[in-house]
């Protein structure tokens, strides 16, 4: 399986690549949305996992630049946003799932 990773932290990318490295055959990665058409086209991924803001182009517009080329692409958008505003956003780019995490400080 391929998998294309599309997030403007290259630590984030780096950690998500050794989460998944077991699953997948082959790993791409882009720090922009503004990119991720390219890198789709050039590696035809089985499935995208999208970060949802970015500098240049964010995830949701992205997205939507892929499945206007690529409408079978599988894209999963990852965001740290819970509102309500965001997931509509999310799931109007008619990805494949929206999903949300919440970042938790623990002080030992």
């Amino acid at each position: 399986m391929k998998l294309l990773i599309v997030d403007d932290h290259v630590a984030m990318r780096r950690l998500i690549g050794r989460v998944v490295s077991d699953m997948v055959n082959e790993i791409e990665e882009c720090g922009d949305g503004a990119e991720a058409l390219n890198a789709y086209h050039r590696c035809l991924p089985d499935w995208v996992l999208m970060d949802i803001e970015m500098d240049q182009t964010d995830g949701i517009t992205a997205t939507r630049e892929i499945l206007l080329c690529y409408p079978r692409a599988r894209v999963v958008i990852v965001n740290k946003y819970d509102d309500d505003q965001t997931q509509e956003a999310a799931s109007k780019s008619e990805s494949m799932i929206s999903v949300g995490f919440k970042c938790v400080r623990c002080d030992v």
